[in-house]
């Protein structure tokens, strides 16, 4: 393969539609199809300016695995609206969105868009995997800063950021990421460890903040590394700094898991071009959109795909 495939963090871009497009778009029957409509002129715009030949929707199974939370358990803690012991938490949503999400794969499933999630694994790991496994340039779609971990120079992988909005793509690059951060794209899961998200619950280290953790790698290489460093009295590193690692041991143990994506998943083959939709499937799309009141959104998308 050599045309562009692209990976959507589907959750990322259908909350993005629900907060984008207001809530008084509906269907016949009343119920909010912002989230529907949103999300597919989203994928409308994406496949026309960026033509890839594939496009697969990446899907949380697990929006929190159990695996992720063991190792940090305040992992993501603040979105859970209710714990389901021994299931997938119900992540706090919006109940106008959480009725909109069976649409949206009814609707990419009859349009014939892939869907792929991993049981007890994030989408991102999903992306990760697929975006490390697939051969030819790879476009990640996506609203989460953690992803810059992927970006590859040499093997063409891009992160489209959506975090300022559709209109105000980002095209984030290794050399971006580089600049931007002041550390290379595989360094980026450190550099995230170190720092922390409170957005994902983690605390990272106290006291190292975005500049000094890159200055860090930038002398020591990773953070595994750095660790070495801060234990040994004689690596010239300041005792407050070698304090703070020390203080941070058990989170630093177990962070670097959390953080990274993960890349060797065993996924179901994709290896097919954009959809064309036959017959028998127009024919159900176009009763999904009078059913919905899809309206042009779906027309928007079923046109960029034909292009």
């Amino acid at each position: 393969m050599t045309g562009r495939t692209m990976l959507l963090d589907s959750a990322s871009l259908y909350f993005r539609a629900f907060y984008g497009v207001p809530d008084t778009v509906k269907a016949p029957d009343g119920m909010p199809v912002n989230a529907v409509r949103g999300f597919l002129d989203i994928i409308a715009k994406l496949v026309t300016d960026y033509r890839p030949e594939r496009l697969v929707a990446c899907w949380d199974d697990d929006w929190r695995p159990a695996w992720r939370v063991d190792l940090i358990p305040s992992y993501k803690a603040h979105r859970v609206a209710r714990l389901v012991p021994g299931g997938v938490d119900v992540e706090e949503t919006p109940e106008a969105l959480v009725a909109q999400v069976p649409v949206i794969r009814e609707v990419l499933e009859a349009i014939g868009i892939p869907i792929v999630g991993a049981a007890d694994h994030e989408a991102d790991d999903v992306i990760g995997t697929l975006a490390t496994i697939t051969e030819g340039p790879v476009d990640v779609v996506t609203g989460d800063r953690d992803l810059f971990q992927l970006a590859d120079d040499e093997r063409d992988v891009r992160i489209i950021y959506t975090a300022r909005g559709m209109s105000n793509l980002e095209l984030v690059t290794g050399e971006a990421v580089e600049r931007k951060y002041g550390v290379r794209s595989d360094q980026y899961a450190d550099f995230a460890a170190m720092r922390g998200d409170t957005s994902d619950g983690l605390p990272g280290v106290a006291g190292i903040g975005e500049k000094t953790a890159a200055a860090l790698l930038a002398e020591y290489g990773d953070l595994a590394q750095i660790r070495a460093a801060a234990e040994d009295s004689a690596s010239g590193m300041k005792p407050a700094a070698r304090a703070r690692f020390a203080a941070a041991a058990d989170y630093l143990d177990v962070a670097p898991r959390v953080v990274e994506v993960v890349r060797d998943l065993r996924l179901p083959d994709v290896d097919a071009g954009l959809p064309a939709p036959t017959d028998g499937q127009r024919a159900t799309l176009d009763a999904l959109s009078e059913r919905w009141g899809l309206g042009g959104s779906l027309g928007r998308l079923l046109t960029a795909l034909e292009r």
